[in-house]
């Protein structure tokens, strides 16, 4: 067994939360990993096919190559993606757009796995408001974005950060179910914990990059598993489970349709 950021092997998204969890995932090896995103920002748009790997390996996932990748919507666009390496196929044409409703199809190795995603509209987001609490004398910090959710129920937030230059994404999922149309009042909780290699602790002078997205709820369902998965147990526990994908012909990974803003903040 091995400790990992990462629910699923060859996705290159990390978990947020603070510390690492256990996983034995050596069953999943040898399966499809597909990512794939597209948003109301301008393109190309990229999606990345790999293999998983047993975690008793080396973290080197096999890129999948000579697949065919579909992306269309229901306004009739539709293309094939170019193949540009690493796995990574790429769009030259179709735009994203909130309220269409995005299909990705992948035919690889004699399998074909299909997804859909809708775009929400967006949600404007308005800032980023600092604050910071004390624990046994250490100084934590926080951030709140700072957005009004709409009226009509059903709104799904993905919020993502990165600190300086650090690779490494941290990220929280937010519903509507209980502020529904008030004024955002959950912060972002930042890292705090650099006692091992890799680990980051938030300080004053810190620059914060946050995106955050509006996505669908079979999204939002994902990244949500994700959390409460890292989250199972002492310690971050132990699950054979990986998180629900909305992609079909049991691929591991996701579709995401989605807006997307950024904002930044230096901590003070």
């Amino acid at each position: 067994m091995k400790k990992i950021f990462l629910i699923i092997a060859a996705l290159t998204i990390t978990v947020s939360c603070e510390k690492e969890i256990d996983l034995d995932l050596e069953n999943q090896s040898g399966k499809i990993v597909i990512e794939g995103n597209i948003t109301d920002k301008a393109g190309p748009y990229i999606v990345k096919i790999t293999k998983s790997v047993s975690f008793t390996s080396l973290n080197e996932y096999p890129a999948v190559e000579g697949a065919q990748v579909t992306l269309k919507d229901d306004a009739g666009h539709s293309e094939i993606l170019q193949y540009i390496g690493g796995g990574n196929y790429r769009t030259s044409a179709i735009t994203g757009e909130p309220g269409r409703t995005y299909t990705l199809t992948v035919k690889a190795e004699g399998n074909e796995y299909v997804a859909q995603s809708t775009m929400p509209q967006p949600v404007a987001f308005e800032g980023l408001m600092q604050d910071s609490f004390v624990v046994a004398g250490e100084t934590s910090y926080t951030l709140l974005p700072v957005f009004t959710d709409p009226p009509a129920l059903g709104n799904r937030y993905l919020f993502s950060f990165t600190v300086n230059n650090n690779p490494k994404k941290f990220f929280s999922e937010f519903s509507d179910n209980v502020n529904n149309g008030m004024l955002n009042q959950r912060p972002l909780l930042l890292p705090n914990d650099d006692s091992d290699p890799g680990d980051i602790k938030v300080v004053p002078g810190d620059i914060i990059y946050v995106e955050m997205q509006c996505i669908d709820n079979q999204v939002y369902t994902f990244y949500s598993a994700l959390l409460q998965l890292s989250g199972s147990g002492p310690g971050g526990g132990i699950t054979p489970a990986n998180p629900p994908s909305n992609i079909s012909n049991g691929a591991l990974g996701y579709f995401s349709a989605h807006t997307s803003e950024k904002l930044s903040a230096v901590i003070q």
